[in-house]
């Protein structure tokens, strides 16, 4: 099949041309796919975007007209995509519905361990050979209450490196893991994990029942010296709510991976116009607060699943199979 591959980062490229070789014909594109171009994948008959896609009905209107039949996602989560609308054109699409829950675990308490130690700010200081401590204490993570919101694959790796440093486990899902268990969670209700957890990291989907799941009142009930963490998804997290909180002295610490109108702007160089988007300005000004762009998942192990596993779901599609990745199957 030919393949459109959109939103290509140099660093993937390599990956993504080895996988196909011999498999596909495969044209990478550094552009997102949105409604204005999508006129691209004309003549495409299967396209592969990253998880800022904007895949709207009118957006995959465009690609069913352009002969496309098959969108094969580079990602877990689909929130961008409509569903119905994809049902409604007869285009399969298809997701990675799973990847090293390492890679992610992992960023998540390199912003924690970050906005703690005050990392960010020592780092400027050293590079104009200022090499004073103040304003940059610390505590010890051995001994803190450790609240994982979300306790799935990815959950259980962060509760894991937690239960290393001698931290104190609770968790809060729908569902209780057994291997959270043995490591010494204790299930709770979300208010008492707020109200007790030094430091919070957020680990469940984004649907309707947790669109921000983190806001005014759920920042309220969180100590006034908590540390926060999302590496999932922005949407989480009421970021009007969170500047407010910042803004009167609260949290001692916000490491955010995601943000929930990152569409547009994570993933792409906004330092010569900058951004019009008034709360991420306000977020990043804080001293407490590290923004990374979506990087997570992005290690060579998770990056590399990720095609694979995509060049699969391109594979079975020709083939005219389903597999286990499959979100819309074919009309």
């Amino acid at each position: 099949m030919e393949i459109l591959a959109y939103g290509v980062q140099a660093d993937e490229q390599p990956l993504l041309e080895k996988a196909f070789a011999g498999r596909h014909s495969l044209r990478t594109l550094a552009v997102f796919l949105n409604r204005d171009t999508a006129p691209l994948a004309a003549g495409y008959p299967a396209v592969s975007t990253s998880v800022n896609a904007e895949l709207d009905a009118g957006t995959l209107a465009v690609l069913a007209a352009g002969g496309t039949e098959l969108i094969a996602q580079r990602s877990t989560g689909f929130n961008n995509i409509d569903l119905d609308a994809a049902a409604e054109l007869g285009l399969t699409v298809a997701r990675v519905s799973h990847y090293s829950p390492y890679a992610v675990a992992e960023h998540a308490w390199a912003l924690a361990l970050a906005v703690n130690r005050r990392l960010t700010r020592a780092a400027n200081r050293s590079r104009e050979f200022d090499f004073r401590l103040d304003g940059l204490l610390g505590r010890d993570i051995h001994g803190m209450t450790v609240g994982v919101i979300g306790t799935g694959k990815i959950g259980e790796c962060f509760a894991r490196i937690a239960a290393g440093f001698g931290t104190r486990l609770l968790g809060w899902d729908i569902a209780e893991n057994p291997a959270c268990l043995d490591l010494g969670m204790t299930y709770t209700e979300l208010p008492e994990l707020l109200s007790q957890s030094d430091l919070i990291s957020l680990h469940v989907p984004l649907l309707p029942s947790t669109h921000h799941l983190i806001d005014t009142a759920a920042l309220a009930r969180m100590k006034d010296d908590a540390i926060l963490v999302n590496s999932s998804r922005g949407g989480l997290v009421d970021s009007a709510a969170l500047v407010e909180t910042l803004r009167t002295g609260r949290l001692s610490g916000v490491g955010l991976d995601v943000y929930e109108e990152e569409t547009g702007v994570f993933f792409t160089d906004q330092s010569i116009q900058g951004i019009t988007d008034d709360t991420l300005a306000r977020l990043v000004t804080f001293p407490q607060v590290l923004v990374t762009s979506h990087q997570a998942y992005y290690t060579r192990t998770a990056v590399g699943q990720i095609i694979d596993t995509t060049a699969r779901n391109i594979d079975d599609h020709a083939a005219g199979r389903t597999n286990e990745n499959t979100l819309v199957p074919k009309g």
